[in-house]
């Protein structure tokens, strides 16, 4: 098709060397070179070829080049170095396994041979002069997946196929390729022609034999492969505009191949391309050229596409890059610009100005060592670099230091009456709170001022110390800040960090001034009975400072460095354990207890504030649910025993989410009931209208039968009238009828409620948890009922004792129950007391000198400790030496001396609350605590015959001589 000019002399060890190209050279390499870049200078080394054309025509010498330049001469079209023996010579070959791509005839391809004894067989036919081998595609594995590319361990896997293995995974159709050159274990071949493996010779190295095989016979001048290599050519002219890497690939073939023939095109095209092995070979096997040029055209398409999709994306990035670059560029002219004219600063001078503007209303107010400090450091900011750390220390400094509320004050209230409304709305009972506060807010409307104080609420979990801390902040109106210090082990979390660390920041105290923005907020320390120890210091004498009301006017943050006024806060703080304070830090504070609930505060408690709250976050109306009086009792006594109303809060929300959601599956079933009835009306209407008409045809029947034949006539009209009319009347009564009904129905099931009452609470909150801690009826010998203090509240304690053996000179005493050290020793003093008044009551009676007892104060796995329980010892060995039962209905507590004095004891109104619950209608405690039993609310004391003792002899009188001469009467 087209001719090509080539040198007249050969050499075999070096390249062809070619004559230059004439002038008019054939349209095709003209057309892709021109638009591909390709240069026309003449080579003389490498090998390099040029298409001509006789005619200086070239539109008309590619319509015309079958005819006037048939394929004569092989010799002249081949550029490729000439070997002897001839290529087609070669009918037994070395069989090479490609592994990504196939090798088309007139490229080069680097192989890796990894087989030893095949890159000597193949180093041996290149010095024999016989280089050439078979390069054959290697068949994917049955479960790969051809489009994805393969893996390096693959590659080691295909290496080590040998022989037959080998032979079945080659691809039948391959290329006859001459060895370039061997380097190392890379061998480069270039591609002739086609071969077709007919059978295996030998299997290592794996040699077979090859037909060679030619592209059918075809029509140069069909008009159809004309117009298909012609589009092709066109889309590779396309290609070739957008990617160098193809003009790569044009200039290296055409120093090896010689006429640019259809199936040559074909080859060019699909060799190039980045199509997938299995393609690429689907073209290698196919011999009709007018197939293989609609292969390759479909090929080259998908890379023009990919090429623009490629051109796209790089477009795309690169205004992307260049919009960037272009808005930064202006945005640092604008800056430029703006400080030129002055209407921008630099960041050093915003800052500067930023902090001055912050500190100019407070300057006044602000005292005179911080103002010096601020300027100063100030004017040390103006001289660092923004860049240097120093920098961002001092503007942070800055930050801080004039972010505080010197001299800001809060509108306090000073009326008293509206104090109090305030702290009853949010709490119920808390009268010793509330008269604390009520007294502070009275002293500062006397003085026209307040101060700050100290005041610490003790209490068990959950009695509302925590919540009431809000209310005062609401009642004085101050803003309120609650931090918590259980267990916090760290003192710079009180005081602060040095400002030379890095990520330094003030203490609790600086950050509580600067988001409440003023200088007598109320600050609410929680939990400070849990306060930890460790490495960081001891943050308990962090503390003094701070809740000192002579030194925190001067508090000094380890971060600021300056002195600030802290004596306008009002702190509270919250404990559990007043016990677990150190004492320096109490000393401090002026402590406020909060005693447990009774059942009646908890009942208002449960009415009043939880019961409302609750249903108001479940969503659920007042008339939708009643609990009764009765339920909320025995939730309290059988669920809630607890000093606090935490855990009653608990069991109401968990009572109201049930209620809830027996509302929701109801009201669902009312919405299915009322659609399914809105489905009916029509069904009920035909039906109406029937038993109406039928009625009034019965009716009709029987006048008719009753009547003269003259009047029938006469009858039936006025019959059909009252017909119609009947029937009407009755079928809009029966619908208005029915709808009433199915109305009252509806509004029945929505205004029904849930009640909740003592029968059906278990279904709500399950079964009891708590029982009577009310063990006997009446104490038998030996037992005695005594009361006892805990974090929880109070509760009843038994103490039991038993005679385990007699005999002369056994008396000794055994004590169980998890006793601490203070109750042992208190049960030694006890026996000692009761012994002693034995033998003054009973001179004769040898019970303790001869009697092993055992005493044991249930339940076993509870701990206990403390002094207050050694009168309720004593009158239990008294009650078992006598064998005498001590008065029924009767508690004690006290702590007894060798003497037999009693001592007072803490926890009155515990303790009293906890005998109100168990029924217990006599109780007696130490003269002493007189004045805490009187300070108790009369709904505590109603009830309760309380006798106040000095000396053991009386509780004596009141457990065994009232019992006796009860007995006796």
């Amino acid at each position: 098709m087209l001719k090509l000019i080539s040198s007249s002399r050969i050499h075999r060890a070096h390249p062809t060397v070619l004559r230059p190209a004439h002038d008019s050279a054939s349209p095709l390499l003209r057309l892709l070179t021109s638009l591909g870049g390709l240069s026309w200078r003449n080579t003389n080394v490498g090998g390099r070829y040029f298409f001509c054309s006789d005619s200086g025509d070239a539109s008309d010498q590619v319509v015309d080049a079958g005819v006037k330049a048939p394929e004569d001469s092989q010799s002249k079209a081949s550029a490729i170095v000439p070997t002897y023996p001839r290529p087609e010579d070669y009918l037994t070959v070395l069989a090479l396994p490609l592994i990504h791509r196939p090798l088309f005839p007139g490229f080069y391809m680097p192989v890796f041979v990894k087989d030893p004894k095949l890159l000597a067989a193949l180093q041996e036919s290149r010095e024999r002069q016989a280089p050439y081998a078979g390069a054959f595609l290697l068949k994917d594995e049955p479960e790969a997946d051809p489009s994805v590319v393969s893996s390096s361990d693959t590659d080691k896997s295909v290496y080590d196929l040998k022989g037959k293995e080998l032979f079945n995974r080659l691809h039948e159709v391959g290329t006859l390729a001459q060895i370039s050159s061997i380097h190392g274990d890379q061998v480069i071949l270039i591609g002739h022609r086609r071969l077709r493996i007919t059978e295996m010779v030998s299997e290592d190295p794996l040699t077979v034999k090859v037909d060679h095989l030619k592209d059918k016979a075809y029509n140069k001048d069909d008009d159809i492969i004309k117009a298909t290599s012609f589009e092709v050519i066109s889309t590779l002219r396309d290609v070739l505009k957008t990617s160098s890497l193809w003009r790569d690939h044009v200039q290296t073939y055409t120093k090896h191949i010689g006429d640019f023939t259809y199936p040559r095109l074909a080859d060019f095209g699909a060799a190039i391309s980045g199509a997938n092995k299995l393609q690429c070979q689907q073209v290698l096997e196919e011999l009709d050229v007018y197939k293989r040029l609609k292969l390759t055209l479909e090929l080259v398409k998908k890379e023009m596409e990919i090429s623009k999709i490629q051109e796209s994306i790089a477009k795309a990035i690169e205004e992307k890059i260049s919009g960037e670059q272009r808005r930064y560029l202006l945005n640092e002219q604008l800056k430029a610009i703006k400080k030129e004219l002055g209407l921008e600063t630099d960041d050093k001078t915003a800052l500067t100005g930023k902090f001055r503007e912050r500190i100019e209303p407070k300057r006044e107010k602000c005292p005179p060592h911080i103002l010096q400090v601020i300027d100063e450091e100030l004017a040390k900011l103006q001289l660092l670099e923004a860049s240097s750390s120093e920098f961002s220390v001092t503007r942070n400094y800055l930050d801080w230091l004039t972010a505080l509320p010197f001299g800001e004050y809060s509108d306090e209230n000073f009326d008293v009456t509206r104090a109090q409304n305030i702290l009853d709305e949010d709490h119920y009972g808390l009268t010793d709170v509330k008269e604390r506060i009520l007294e502070f807010i009275a002293v500062g409307k006397l003085r026209g001022t307040s101060q700050g104080k100290i005041i610490c609420l003790s209490g068990p979990p959950g009695v509302g110390k925590t919540s009431i801390g809000r209310s005062i902040a609401r009642a004085l109106n101050r803003k309120f800040f609650r931090f918590s210090v259980g267990g916090l082990a760290d003192v710079a979390e009180i005081k602060g960090h040095r400002r030379t660390y890095i990520g330094a920041m003030p203490g609790k105290m600086v950050q509580c001034l600067k988001n409440v923005g003023t200088a007598n907020p109320l600050v609410l320390i929680d939990e400070i009975d849990k306060l930890g120890r460790g490495h960081a210091g001891d943050p308990a004498s962090a503390l003094l400072e701070l809740l000192d009301p002579e030194q925190n006017a001067n508090f000094l943050d380890h971060y600021l460095d300056v002195p600030i006024d802290l004596s306008k806060v009002l702190f509270v703080c919250t404990a559990n354990v007043v016990e677990m304070i150190p004492n320096p830090l109490l000393d401090r504070m002026e402590v406020v207890a909060i005693a447990g609930y009774i059942t009646d505060e908890k009942m208002h408690i449960a009415r009043d504030y939880l019961e409302k709250t609750t249903r108001e976050t479940c969503g659920i109306k007042p008339e939708q649910v009643e609990v009764t009086d009765a339920a909320l009792l025995a939730l309290i006594e059988n669920y809630c025993r607890e000093a606090g109303v935490r855990n009653l809060q608990k069991h109401i929300e968990k009572i109201y989410r049930k209620i809830a959601l027996q509302l929701v599956r109801q009201g669902e079933m009312i919405d299915a009931t009322v659609s399914a009835q809105n489905m009916e009306p029509i069904k009920d209407k035909v039906d109406s209208d029937e038993l109406g008409q039928n009625t009034v045809q019965k009716e009709n029947s029987e006048v008719v039968e009753g009547s003269n034949p003259e009047e029938v006539g006469e009858t039936s009209d006025e019959v059909d009238k009252e017909e119609s009319n009947l029937s009407s009347d009755q079928s809009q009564s029966l619908e208005v009828a029915k709808e009433s009904e199915d109305d009252k129905e509806i509004e029945t099931k929505t205004i029904e409620k849930v009640l909740v009452d003592k029968s059906n609470l278990a279904d709500f909150v399950g079964k009891p948890v708590f029982h009577a801690e009310r063990i006997y009826d009446q104490t038998p010998v030996g037992v005695v009922m005594g009361l006892a203090w805990t974090a929880m509240g109070g509760s009843t304690l038994y103490i039991e004792t038993t005679l385990i053996e007699e005999g002369e000179g056994k008396g000794t005493l055994n004590l169980t129950g998890q006793l601490g050290d203070v109750m042992k020793e208190s049960a030694q003093i006890a026996h000692t007391v009761s012994r002693a008044i034995l033998m003054e009551r009973e001179p004769e009676n040898p019970f303790f000198a001869n009697s092993k007892l055992h005493l044991h104060v249930p339940a076993g796995a509870t701990p206990k400790d403390g002094p207050s329980a050694g009168c309720t010892m004593t009158t239990s060995l008294l009650s078992l030496a006598m064998k005498k039962p001590v008065k029924k209905d009767l508690a004690m507590t006290g702590e007894v001396t060798l003497t037999g004095k009693i001592l007072p004891i803490g926890g009155v109104k515990e303790k009293t609350i906890a005998a109100r619950r168990s029924e217990v209608k006599t109780i007696i405690f130490p003269s002493a605590n007189r004045r805490d039993f009187d300070e108790l609310a009369p709904n505590v004391k109603e009830g309760l015959d309380v006798h106040f003792v000095d000396d053991y002899m009386q509780i004596f009188n009141l457990a065994f001589v009232d019992e006796q001469s009860q007995n006796t009467k």
